[in-house]
């Protein structure tokens, strides 16, 4: 069964972006190392705050929009909610191991 994603990154500064993906450890490192070029590279959006998990593509595509069209305060009640320290979730996942 496949997965989609609505995720929710900022900069350290805390602008904010929505996406979609199928496949948010990518996504996420994607990010992190400024590999998809427009708005996330130019503000230096890096830091997985916030996740929902679908089944169904178009229920994913459709909360992106519904969260999209939010206002700044309704997002970081959203991440607030789930991630009060606004800890980046993926801030281990790409880790070297250092016994190689």
């Amino acid at each position: 069964m496949k997965n989609y994603y609505v995720y929710i990154m900022s900069s350290k500064s805390g602008t904010l972006y929505v996406g979609m993906t199928n496949n948010v450890k990518r996504r996420a490192y994607q990010h992190k190392n400024h590999l998809i070029k427009g708005f996330t590279q130019k503000y230096s959006i890096n830091r997985l705050l916030y996740v929902e998990i679908f089944s169904d593509p178009l229920s994913a595509i459709g909360r992106e929009k519904q969260i999209k069209k939010w206002r700044r305060e309704k997002k970081i009640e959203l991440i607030d909610s789930e991630n009060p320290a606004w800890k980046d979730l993926s801030e281990d996942w790409y880790e070297e191991d250092s016994s190689k």
